[in-house]
């Protein structure tokens, strides 16, 4: 087996065994390919399967340190996760095809400080989804999907992907949401009455009949699944209408579920289950948020401020 062959191994592993979502399979991807094409040239030859179990830390090091002053350098934050996938990428040819590498447990990845969520206000939440539901320049049922889509990120705290792979046997929606995430955990998320209003109005504005039980819910304008980049490029439009910042992204209305919940009161083993956080140290990250919200009430508020 060729190296190129392991990777193809690693990723239909990825894929089928450990459940991965088909992007972390392409971001694994794009790391490790460039990985594999950069020993070649470094190494001065194509490099056998037998030949990754010969790479010192200064082979890795120099991938590291290329692909942080390449043409298209690298941030930090990237720059780990890229290390990440590469140790992935190791760990299976050792546990699956007998070549473990051990100069990988010399090399230090970049340190990275976890920054805090980028939640949009309430505010600006309410008003992305009204502007939303107001485009003239779509129809009424686009405008009522695109409304229902982020009342569910919004309202559920569901990633785009996750909202996008609801089915049509999902409509109308129940009480409550069985939600498949990140690693195939699954999670249950209640459904609020103005969620399930947004996709029942979808519903009843959706052109396409006779869609089959597993097909998408969401639909393209030509009767296609509604695609992830939809998401974003509305979101985007919407933020340019309504003055916000970049930041105010779809998976920004995830964010605020997380911080408008903790700031209502709840605690955050809770919002860890309904976010599908595998850690509670990743859901931890929305105390900065909220505290930073409370001392800038305090700052406004007090008279003494």
């Amino acid at each position: 087996m060729t190296p190129r062959q392991a990777m193809e191994a690693w990723l239909q592993h990825l894929t089928h065994e450990r459940r991965a979502s088909p992007r972390t399979v392409e971001a694994y991807a794009g790391a490790v390919g460039p990985y594999l094409a950069f020993l070649d040239r470094h190494r001065g030859e194509s490099l056998t399967l037998a030949d990754y179990g010969t790479l010192t830390a200064g082979d890795i090091r120099a991938y590291l340190a290329w692909r942080r002053s390449g043409d298209h350098p690298l941030s930090a934050r990237s720059l780990s996760q890229a290390l990440s996938a590469v140790r992935g990428f190791h760990g299976f040819l050792d546990r699956r095809l007998g070549t473990p590498c051990p100069a990988l447990t010399l090399v230090r990845g970049p340190k990275v400080r976890p920054g805090a969520p980028r939640p949009v206000s309430e505010d600006q939440a309410r008003g992305m989804l009204e502007e939303a539901g107001t485009d003239d320049d779509l129809a009424p049922w686009e405008r009522a999907r695109d409304e229902a889509v982020l009342t569910l990120l919004w309202g559920c705290g569901l990633r785009i992907s996750e909202a996008l792979s609801l089915r049509r046997a999902d409509a109308p929606l129940a009480d409550t949401l069985r939600i498949t995430g990140k690693g195939g955990k699954t999670r249950l998320v209640p459904a609020l009455p103005v969620v399930r209003a947004a996709v029942d109005a979808y519903l009843k504005a959706l052109p396409f009949i006779g869609l089959d039980p597993d097909e998408p819910l969401f639909r393209a304008r030509r009767g296609g699944p509604l695609s992830p980049r939809h998401v974003q490029a509305t979101v985007q439009l919407l933020r340019g209408r309504l003055g916000l910042s970049d930041r105010a992204t779809p998976h920004a209305l995830r964010h605020s579920f997380a911080t408008h919940l903790l700031g209502a009161g709840a605690d955050l083993r809770s919002i860890q289950e309904l976010l599908g956080h595998a850690s509670l140290s990743t859901t931890q990250r929305y105390t900065q948020v909220d505290a930073a919200a409370l001392m800038g009430a305090y700052a406004k508020a007090h008279p003494r401020a």
